[in-house]
C-alpha cells in the first residue's frame, strides 16, 4: 500500500517540490496552507492548516486519517523567515516567528503521534535550516527558532524510539524559493545605528536566496531518507560552503569563526 504523507507548508517552495516528487513516486500526499483555495491547481490535495492554530492542525490531521485510515510520514516544512537587528525587532514579531518555526511544528508532531503510536510506526522529518547551527547577524531570531527545533528533535527521537516512530532533521541552505517575499523584515530606519550594516546584509541575504539551489535537491534527499531504515539525527542540504560552515564552527575557535562570519557579511 502507498505510504501517506502530510506536508505542512506544501503549497509552494520546498514543500511543493517535495510533494510533487513524492506524488510521482506513488505516495499519497497531502499538503497544507493557510489559504488552500489559492492552490486549486495543485498536483495533490491542499488542506487548511495554520501552524499557529492548534484547532486547524487537529482538523487537518483528522481529515487525513479519516480519508486514508493511516498517516505514515509527517514532513514539518512550514516556516517563516525574519530579519533585523535584534534590538529593533518588535517582541510580537519574535513571538510570531517562534510560534511558526518552533511551537507550530511541535504541535503538529503532538497531533500525529497518537495515530503513529497506534500503527506502531511512523516517520517525522523536521525541515530546519543550516542557519540554525549558528547565530547569524541580522538573522538571530531565525537562527534561534530553527536551532531550537534541531535540539528538540534530538530529545524527541529518544523519547519515541520505544514506539517505532523515527524522527530526523533536514537543514537546507539557501534555495531558490519565495521565502524572502514572505519574510518579516524589520524596517530600515533612517535614524537607526544599524542602518548601513543591516541594509548591506539584507541585500546579501536576498541575493543568496535568488541564486539558491534547486528545491528538487531537498525533495530527493527527503525521498532518500524515507527509504532509509535508520535515519540519522541531522541532514544538511545545500552548497558545499554552506554545509562546510557547520564543520568550521565545530573545529575553529569561537572568535575565529565569528571573524569569518563578519568578513562574509562585510561587517
Amino acid at each position: 500500500m502507498s505510504k501517506v504523507v502530510l506536508i505542512t507548508g506544501g503549497s509552494s517552495g520546498i514543500g511543493k517540490s517535495i510533494g510533487e516528487f513524492l506524488s510521482e513516486k506513488g505516495f499519497v500526499v497531502y499538503g497544507t496552507s493557510r489559504n488552500p483555495s489559492k492552490y486549486k491547481g495543485s498536483k495533490f490535495p491542499i488542506l487548511a492548516l495554520d501552524v499557529k492554530d492548534v484547532a486547524s492542525i487537529k482538523s487537518a490531521v483528522k481529515t487525513v486519517i479519516e480519508n486514508e485510515e493511516k498517516l505514515d510520514i509527517l514532513i514539518n516544512n512550514a516556516g517563516a523567515g525574519i530579519t533585523g537587528p535584534i534590538e529593533e525587532i518588535p517582541e510580537a514579531e519574535i513571538q510570531k516567528n517562534f510560534d511558526t518555526n518552533f511551537f507550530g511544528p511541535i504541535n503538529v508532531i503532538k497531533s500525529v503521534l497518537p495515530q503513529m503510536r497506534k500503527q506502531n510506526r511512523g516517520l517525522i522529518i523536521n525541515v530546519t535550516s543550516i542557519a540554525g547551527y549558528m547565530g547569524l547577524p541580522y538573522r538571530g531570531i531565525y537562527s534561534a527558532s530553527k536551532g531550537a527545533l534541531e535540539l528538540t528533535t534530538e530529545a524527541f527521537r529518544m523519547e519515541l524510539k520505544g514506539f517505532n516512530i523515527k524522527m530526523t532533521n533536514v537543514a537546507p541552505g539557501d534555495f531558490a524559493t519565495n521565502i524572502a517575499a514572505g519574510r518579516y523584515h524589520a524596517p530600515l530606519l533612517e535614524d537607526s545605528p544599524y542602518k548601513i550594516p543591516y541594509g548591506n546584509t539584507l541585500e546579501l541575504m536576498n541575493a543568496h536566496v535568488d541564486s539558491g539551489s534547486d528545491p528538487n535537491l531537498m525533495a530527493k534527499k527527503v525521498f532518500k531518507i524515507i527509504n532509509t531504515t535508520n535515519p540519522k539525527v541531522h541532514y544538511k542540504v545545500g552548497e558545499f560552503m554552506q554545509k562546510f560552515s557547520i564543520v568550521l564552527k565545530r573545529i575553529l575557535p569561537d572568535k575565529v569563526y565569528e571573524k569569518l562570519l563578519m568578513n562574509h557579511y562585510k561587517l
